[in-house]
């Protein structure tokens, strides 16, 4: 084998191994404006598109390792207090997040044998209490938590399940889930995830060479090339969409490149009641990570570690992203006088 020909098989294995691109950043000046193609129209057809798909009722109420086998949570969510809990098969339930009795909050109460003991007087409440206390469906898809509520959604017809998308075995990938409150609206959140051209501005420290692919693109569907950042030379180039299951969720996933079949799944949960304002609203993002790599499956073996990272990560890109459904949510309340 000739020294070039040598030389090229090293430089292809090494591009096999190591998935980097040397991309240097681009200067603002040097940058190409997205602002042509971020059409208003545009997101806002894809954002009437998702508006119109269901929940059948669910929303997300946090992370599966949010609700230990042996305490009890209370969150908010639509202005209500609920209560979730581990059953003795470990199953997720949820109630009231106030006691019956005299009306202690339910949250962080010792659960024992399936049951939460109120911190005031421990009233024992469960899934067989007597006289029956009332319960809401509760769903742990091993990622995320759920609640059913009816005010969630009165026009959708309850499913069973909430509406999950395809991800990653989980024996071969990592989860890391992050969750940030917001004044604004789900829709607003969903509006911010259906703009995919603002990534290289708003967050150049992140995102480069983006370019969303019109001709495979729809109101249903938005298909694009992104490079991730690691640092101001190199990227990751990828192939992604955006769907939206139903109208609170939108879910990027890795089409092409290193991690294809990776998902992130932003959830927007509205805390304040239905017409209430200022409105409140949970954002809660799930990172599921996968790739065939080694060194992923090592770092598999340091989660702990490398689920920090990520939603480290996740946090500083969702303080930008927060501001801007906020700006949204406040343009959109001025307009409605």
């Amino acid at each position: 084998m000739t020294a070039p020909a040598l030389t090229e098989r090293v430089r292809e294995e090494l591009r096999r191994r190591i998935p980097l691109t040397w991309l240097p950043q681009p200067a603002p000046a040097h940058l190409r404006g997205t602002w042509r193609e971020a059409r208003p129209g545009r997101i806002e057809d894809s954002l009437a598109a998702a508006l119109d798909r269901p929940t059948g009722g669910w929303q997300v109420a946090g992370a599966s390792a949010d609700v230990p086998a042996d305490r009890s949570l209370v969150r908010t969510l639509l202005g209500r207090e609920i209560v979730l809990w581990r059953d003795t098969d470990g199953s997720l339930l949820a109630g009231p997040g106030s006691c019956p009795h005299l009306g202690a909050l339910l949250d962080r109460c010792d659960v024992v044998g399936g049951q939460v003991l109120c911190r005031w007087h421990g009233m024992p409440l469960g899934r067989h209490t007597t006289p029956q206390w009332a319960r809401w469906e509760a769903h742990d898809d091993g990622v995320l938590i759920w609640v059913r509520l009816p005010e969630s959604a009165p026009e959708d017809a309850p499913t069973e399940r909430p509406v999950l998308p395809v991800r990653p075995d989980p024996s071969a990938s990592i989860a890391a889930v992050v969750a940030m409150p917001a004044t604004c609206e789900p829709r607003d959140i969903i509006a911010n995830r259906l703009d995919p051209w603002h990534g290289a501005w708003l967050h150049p420290y992140a995102f480069s060479h983006l370019a969303v692919d019109e001709e495979a693109s729809s109101n249903d569907r938005l298909v694009l090339d992104v490079a991730f950042r690691l640092g101001s030379r190199v990227g990751v180039p990828v192939r992604a969409d955006f769907t939206t299951p139903d109208r609170q969720s939108i879910v990027m996933t890795i089409l092409e490149g290193e991690g294809a079949g990776s998902v992130v799944e932003t959830h927007a949960s509205a805390l304040t009641a239905p017409g209430a304002h200022p409105a409140r609203t949970m954002m809660t993002e799930a990172t599921i990570a996968t790739s065939p790599r080694v060194g992923f499956q090592l770092a598999r073996h340091l989660s702990r570690v490398v689920t920090a990272g990520m939603r480290a990560t996740a946090r500083q890109l969702w303080v930008d992203d927060l501001a801007y459904a906020e700006r949204t949510y406040t343009l959109r309340r001025r307009a409605d006088g």
